[in-house]
């Protein structure tokens, strides 16, 4: 049996070793309100009290501003798991996180009647 990989506490034969709801200590609700495309960014300020790995790990890959979905991926753990372990390290203040950006979606009718008049020139 080949030996565990260092990192998310993952076996090549067994996959993750530990189930994501131990991770987030059984708990499906995160107490930030944490979009998928949300940002996160570490504050420099040392976590006050006790962080599991995955906490570490999650705060590891928080250096510059990382979507939520990102950070997901790159642990392995599920996206509402990897919320749990975010909105912990938000509320020990070692990371901030911010909703994306929103761009006004109310369109110009002109810009589009301009498009489609190249289009249909073009075709």
């Amino acid at each position: 049996m080949p030996a565990p990989k260092e990192g998310p506490l993952l076996d090549d034969a067994a996959g993750r070793l530990i189930r994501p709801y131990t991770v987030s200590g059984g708990r499906t609700r995160p107490t930030t309100a944490l979009d998928l495309l949300s940002l996160v960014m570490a504050t420099g300020s040392a976590p006050q009290g006790h962080l599991g790995p995955e906490h570490t790990m999650a705060l590891g890959l928080c250096h510059g501003p990382t979507s939520v979905a990102e950070i997901s991926a790159h642990l392995r753990l599920p996206a509402v798991v990897t919320k749990v372990l975010l909105s912990d390290l938000v509320a020990c203040g070692a990371v901030t996180a911010r909703a994306p950006r929103t761009h006004d979606t109310s369109t110009d009718r002109s810009l589009l009647e301009a498009v489609l008049d190249g289009l249909r020139r073009r075709l």
